[in-house]
Parts: structure tokens; sequence; C-alpha cells
């Protein structure tokens, strides 16, 4: 019993920290249908905003919840405004200029850090379950996960600015009609979703470790949650974190973390060849 707990507490800790380095990636595509190929490197300027912070003296906790998210969000209001804002629905465009972004900031980051491992130690220690032991930080990630999956859908479902972002997204053409600028959302929206990036990286740095091109192991399981989510953003992205999730930390847990991927890959190129529009394209259709 104490060991299907903390397999329970493993695999739940596994789709948290899934569904945590897709939302931003999640608002930023589903709302905008921009793929943006440096999300991964979002995830990590997060992760080492936060580790300066620490580093200098502030409380671990401000560096990872205030500092980390509001930097990224900086930065993506920046790179929005030089470098996206000219490519809205020329997709292979702004794929590209994403992904040339992802190589700068590679690079400018190992320029000044290296290219070694920097990262700082999960707090709240450990708790023991009958002869077995678990991170304490895997609980806070999981409460992590379902505070910010219910806060971004109070604010898109339940504000006058989610109404507005959600009715810009559908008709920006009739949006503006009634005298909202579509520009200044597509800035919020893309600057939240990198916020939330942001965030994401230095929630998982404790567990991960923090180098410049710790944005590569993300992207591609944050970009493969999130197809195979589908339409509906929040409810897609939750449904096929649970899945995905679920899938690779058992896959890794009875064979190897190398294995652990590729089941999910598999699992994943399965679900899209029989739902080709994803889970919610099948399932809670209505869901936000």
């Amino acid at each position: 019993m104490d060991l299907a707990f903390a397999v329970f507490l493993q695999v739940a800790t596994g789709v948290a920290t899934l569904l945590i380095i897709s939302l931003g990636l999640a608002v930023i595509f589903g709302m905008m249908r921009v793929i943006n190929l440096a999300h991964g490197e979002f995830l990590m300027l997060g992760a080492y905003s936060a580790i300066i912070s620490v580093r200098a003296g502030l409380n671990i906790w401000l560096a990872m919840l205030v500092v980390a998210p509001i930097v990224v969000g900086a930065i993506g209001a920046a790179v929005e405004r030089v470098l996206i804002r000219g490519l809205y629905g020329r997709v292979l465009d702004t794929m590209l200029a994403t992904w040339g972004l992802s190589l700068a900031l590679i690079g400018i980051v190992t320029m000044i850090f290296g290219d070694s491992v920097s990262g700082f130690s999960a707090p709240l220690g450990s708790i023991a379950i009958g002869g077995y032991r678990s991170s304490s930080y895997g609980l806070f990630l999981i409460g992590a996960a379902i505070v910010l999956l219910c806060g971004t859908w109070a604010v898109l479902r339940l504000t006058p600015a989610g109404l507005i972002a959600r009715g810009t997204m559908q008709n920006a053409e009739m949006a503006a009609a009634l005298g909202v600028s579509p520009g200044r959302v597509y800035a919020a929206t893309f600057t939240a979703g990198a916020a939330i990036s942001g965030l994401a990286g230095a929630l998982i740095a404790p567990f991960s470790g923090v180098v410049p091109t710790m944005g590569t192991l993300y992207i591609a399981r944050a970009f493969i949650t999130v197809l195979t989510g589908g339409a509906a953003m929040l409810a897609g992205t939750l449904s096929a974190s649970a899945l995905l999730g679920s899938v690779s930390t058992l896959g890794t847990y009875f064979t190897t973390p190398v294995l652990g991927e590729v089941i999910m890959l598999v699992v994943a190129v399965l679900l899209l060849r029989l739902l080709p529009q994803g889970i919610t394209g099948r399932f809670f259709r209505r869901a936000l």
C-alpha cells in the first residue's frame, strides 16, 4: 500500500510538471495560433532568473513566484513588440523567427553563464510514506499546477479582460469595430504566456538542474501535450498532461527514463492517429 501511494504521488508530480511546462505554450498557441519555438528558452530564462535572485540573497519563494514571471514576461513583451507583431498569420515565418530567437538566447546565456549545470536545492524537505520517502516539493508542484490552471481559467472565463481576449482571438475585426485594440490584446496575451513559462521554468529548476540548453528537453514534450490536447486550450492541456504524464512516469518507473519518453511519444502518436483533432476534438468540445 505504501509503495502504491508513493508511485501515485510520483505520477501526480509528473502530471503536474508536464501541465506547468505546457500551460504557457497553450496560452500562446491555443489563443493566438503562434508557434513559439523559443518556449523552451522562456523556461530556461525563468530558471536562471530565479537562480540569480537566490544567489543575490532574495528569498527563494519570491525568486520563483515573483521575479521569474516578471522578468520573462517583460522579455516576452519585448519579443512580441520587436519580433512577433509583424508576423501574425504567417505561421512559417513565425516558426523561423522564434527558432532563430531560441538559438540566440541559448548562445547569449551560454556566453554569460557557461555550459555547466546550475541550480538550487528543492525547499520543504521530504515526507515519509511508510518505508519510502518522497520530496515535499512534489506536493507543492501539484498544488501550484492546480492553482495555475484554475487561475488561468478564472481570468479567461470570469473577468472582462479574459472575455475581451477570447473575443479578439475569435474575431479581431469585430473587436476592433467595438473599440478594442487587437494589437494590445495580442501583446498582453503573449506577455502572459511568456510570464507563465518563466514561472514554470523557475518551479522545475530545483528538480531539473539548469543549463542554457535545458529548453530543448521540454519544448518537444510541451508541444506534444498541447497538440494532443486539441482545440480546448485548458481542458485539452489538462487531459493530455494527465494521460501523457502518467504514461511517461509509469514507463520510467518500470523501465528507464529513455524508454519512458519513447512510450509517451508512441502513445501521443497513436492518440493523434485515432483522434486527429486531439482529445478535445472528440471530448470536452465546449470546454475552455
